[in-house]
């Protein structure tokens, strides 16, 4: 099977249902970027730091498909009946992670800074792609249907992110930087 198929030659892409639109529509902008955050999520799962937790980081992988499936879909196609699902028991697991987690970390007072090792600055942009990603299903979710589930999951999995950031610090003995601000 080849991988090109020059349907998109023209600047159009297929929906999962058939319909025709444009490769810069918002859904695909926002499935993109959906797509771009779990490349992030596989080169979290790579870090060495992160190997007690790449099962759990492999399933919000596998809950990014998920949500871009629904995305990728043509919300007047009847395909939608046989998408994989998200369940409110996904979001709660974040939940839970980021609980057990933070029982580690030193109470935060300050905005951290990202950085401090390669690691924890990948967990840094993996969490603002997240963001970015929420906020273009809130602004599709304006026009189109969206599942309130896949906005929330993106809410809690930019929180997830920025505290497994602290937890990779503190599990690498790097110094969280925090901002001071000039007066």
């Amino acid at each position: 099977m080849k991988i090109y198929t020059k349907t998109g030659d023209q600047g159009l892409t297929s929906l999962i249902g058939g319909a025709r639109v444009p490769k810069s529509s918002l859904r695909i902008d926002c499935y993109g970027t959906v797509d771009e955050l779990n490349a992030y999520l596989g080169l979290l799962r790579d870090q060495e730091v992160n190997a007690p937790r790449r099962g759990l980081l492999k399933e919000i992988q596998d809950r990014l498909f998920t949500i871009g499936s629904h995305l990728a879909t043509d919300p007047d196609h009847e395909v939608h009946k046989r998408l994989p699902d998200l369940h409110a028991a996904d979001v709660a697991l974040l939940e839970t992670e980021m609980d057990q987690l933070n029982e580690t970390l030193a109470p935060l007072r300050e905005f951290v800074l990202p950085g401090g090792h390669p690691a924890v600055s990948f967990g840094h942009v993996a969490r603002c792609v997240c963001r970015r990603a929420e906020r273009l299903a809130v602004e599709l979710r304006a026009s189109s249907p969206v599942e309130d589930l896949v906005i929330m999951y993106l809410n809690r999995l930019s929180d997830y992110l920025f505290v497994l950031s602290r937890a990779m610090a503190h599990d690498l003995g790097v110094e969280e930087v925090t901002w001071k601000p000039r007066l």
